[in-house]
C-alpha cells in the first residue's frame, strides 16, 4: 500500500486546475535581492561599528554592544515612519534575519497596539516578542557558560 491517497476525479481536475494557475515565485531574484539588502544591512553595522572605533574609544572587543543597539534603534525609528516595512516587503528574508529585523518586529507588536494606551497597548505589548528573546538568549548564554566551564575545570585535572 502506498502512502499516496487515492483522489476521486473531481479532486485530481481540481489539482490540476490550481496547478495551472499557482502563481509561479521567482526564487532567485528573491535569494538575490534578500542576499543584497541583507548584506546592505550588514555594511551598515560594519559602518557604524567603525564610527564607534574611531570616533569613540571603542575596540573591536567593546564595539559589539553598542553597534546592535544602534542599528536596533535605527530599524525601530524606520518601522516608526513606515520605511521599514517597504524594505522588508522588497527584501524579504534579507531584512527580517540580521538585528534590525528583531528591532521592527518588537517596535511593530507596541505600534499595532496603542490604540489600547501607553500601558496596557503599547507596554503590554512591546515585550511579547523581545521577552522570550531576551529569556531564550539569557538561558542560552548560561547554559553556555555552565558548559565551558565543566570543560575549563575538567581539563585542568
Amino acid at each position: 500500500m502506498s502512502g499516496k491517497k487515492q483522489l476521486t476525479k473531481e479532486q485530481q481536475e481540481y489539482q490540476d486546475f490550481q496547478k495551472e494557475r499557482e502563481f509561479k515565485r521567482p526564487v532567485l531574484k528573491n535569494c538575490l535581492k534578500a542576499f543584497l539588502v541583507g548584506g546592505l544591512i550588514c555594511c551598515v553595522g560594519q559602518a557604524i561599528s567603525l564610527f564607534y572605533i574611531t570616533f569613540f574609544d571603542f575596540t573591536e572587543m567593546t564595539v559589539g554592544n553598542p553597534t546592535v543597539a544602534t542599528m536596533i534603534f535605527i530599524s525601530m525609528l524606520l518601522t516608526g515612519f513606515g520605511v521599514y516595512d517597504h524594505l522588508a516587503q522588497f527584501a524579504g528574508a534579507g531584512s527580517a534575519v540580521p538585528v534590525t529585523g528583531f528591532g521592527n518586529a518588537v517596535i511593530s507588536a507596541a505600534i499595532e497596539h496603542r490604540t489600547e494606551g501607553f500601558v496596557l497597548g503599547v507596554g503590554g505589548n512591546l515585550f511579547k516578542l523581545a521577552g522570550s528573546v531576551v529569556l531564550f538568549g539569557t538561558f542560552s548564554a548560561f547554559v553556555v557558560a555552565l558548559i565551558k566551564t565543566i570543560v575549563l575545570k575538567l581539563g585542568g585535572l
